[in-house]
């Protein structure tokens, strides 16, 4: 038989069998009862190939996948069957005189993604007329030309992606776009969003990278709404920088926009995973009004003509400092031909001492060494102690309060210009895009332990 013909696609051993005693097959319809005596009604979906011979998965009336353990299931009825076709439906985009004009650029992840039942992995999927036939009020807010740039999870983002992706926004921006759309993956969305804001300065028009924690198959998604929040932005909102664009609060009432080389992804699968370390969000984003926090951002102008620099240098590296840390793990970089290393050190910028001897080796070679601080909050302040004064000595150079990630993009940006090294560290130094800022707001860090009094209350009162 096959695979394509088999009713029982993707099950096999002690699962496979369970299905068979019970004549269901996949796609169809069932009500099963386990053990408990709870109730499942649902579809029965394909089973991955990669997966185990003892769970059954079924997708419940509300749209949550469940997976029943063949062992524990004493009833299992058919009372439907048909075949799904996981597909969005696709439409031609309108064109409406008089709206803006946005351009959305397609590189992948889940915010442009469907489930692929043979493997169980959410794959990039869409097409441009998929995404205006799941979220038809797109058409409601701009003229929306949609180019696929390249179809990529976000962790094979690397050095010839950037490149390509900054040159395709000058191209756009040239050709008249009112504000640019980047669908990208959640997982290094800060990382392109800072490279970014090195590569294309001076914009005239907003660019906004935007995404999705839950894929568009999910009851929960955030696909969609984060979606509208990006391209209303990109389309009316009155700045001109590269921000990421994602829920604010767990719920759905609004969307934050935070600057590209101050924004980190902070949880692993909270749709409100994205937060400004440093300094505070640029703007709330509803579906029909946006709601400024600062005014310290540069805004629209269509005269502006930007700077498309895209360069860059991928022998660099993040050093994350821990203890007891040997220094045959600098000597091998260096070896290797690094040319930039980023330090997370700890505290206001510190590591051990045995990595000294390492480190200088480092700077004779010509590597050029930056101190960042893996607090992420606060700033790399070396004078203070011996420690930071000595690794000063050696040549490292502290930057202030810049991310770790948005150093390392910024150093193989500057490394793509000059290996001096004065020139590296005067360029590293010189903030270009709010990647340093003078100081950090006092209602920026905020973390409110759980299980505290004062915690509890507080939430007790905003919870809704």
């Amino acid at each position: 038989m096959s695979a394509a013909a088999d009713p029982l696609k993707g099950y096999k051993g002690h699962a496979r069998a369970v299905l068979e005693r019970f004549g269901v097959r996949v796609w169809s319809d069932v009500r099963a009862t386990n053990d408990a005596g709870s109730l499942f009604e649902g579809v029965i979906l394909p089973r991955s190939e990669s997966y185990d011979d003892q769970h059954l998965v079924i997708k419940l009336k509300t749209g949550y996948n469940v997976g029943l353990h063949a062992d524990r299931i004493r009833e299992m009825t058919e009372v439907g069957w048909k075949e799904a076709i996981y597909k969005i439906p696709e439409k031609e985009f309108p064109a409406r005189p008089g709206l803006p004009k946005v351009t959305l650029l397609g590189t992948g992840g889940t915010i442009a993604s469907r489930l692929d039942y043979r493997t169980g992995a959410v794959i990039p999927a869409f097409t441009p007329g998929e995404l205006y036939g799941a979220v038809p009020e797109l058409a409601d807010i701009c003229n929306l030309t949609t180019k696929k740039i390249f179809g990529v999870f976000s962790e094979n983002m690397a050095m010839e992606n950037y490149i390509v992706l900054a040159r395709a926004i000058g191209e756009e921006i040239a050709a008249g776009a009112d504000g640019i759309v980047i669908g990208h993956g959640t997982d290094t969305m800060g990382h392109t969003a800072a490279i970014l804001s090195f590569m294309v300065q001076d914009s005239p028009v907003p660019i906004v990278l935007v995404g999705s924690q839950r894929s568009s198959d999910r009851p929960s998604s955030d696909a969609a709404l984060n979606l509208i929040h990006s391209v209303r932005t990109a389309a009316y909102a009155d700045l001109a920088e590269v921000v990421i664009c994602m829920f604010g609060p767990t719920s759905d009432r609004y969307g934050l926009l935070h600057r590209g080389t101050r924004c980190r992804k902070m949880h692993s699968s909270y749709r409100s995973t994205f937060r400004t370390v440093g300094d505070i969000p640029l703007a709330m984003v509803g579906r029909d009004s946006f709601t400024f926090l600062t005014d310290d951002f540069e805004r629209r102008d269509p005269a502006r003509v930007p700077v498309i620099d895209p360069v860059y240098d991928d022998r660099t590296t993040i050093l994350y400092y821990y203890p007891g840390m040997k220094p045959d793990l600098v000597d091998a970089l260096v070896e290797k031909g690094y040319r930039g290393i980023v330090i997370a050190g700890t505290g206001l910028g510190h590591v051990n001492k045995p990595l000294y001897p390492a480190l200088k080796r480092a700077a004779e070679a010509n590597v050029h060494v930056v101190m960042a601080v893996q607090t992420l909050w606060g700033f790399a302040q070396m004078y203070v102690y011996d420690t930071g004064r000595d690794l000063m000595d050696l040549g490292i150079v502290p930057l202030d309060n810049m991310l770790p990630e948005t150093a390392l993009m910024k150093l193989s940006w500057v490394l793509g210009h000059t290996d001096d090294h004065a020139e590296v560290m005067r360029m590293m130094t010189t903030s270009i895009a709010h990647e340093i800022t003078p100081r950090e707001p006092h209602n920026g860090y905020l973390v409110m332990q759980g299980g505290l009094p004062e915690t509890d209350e507080w939430v007790r009162g905003h919870w809704k």
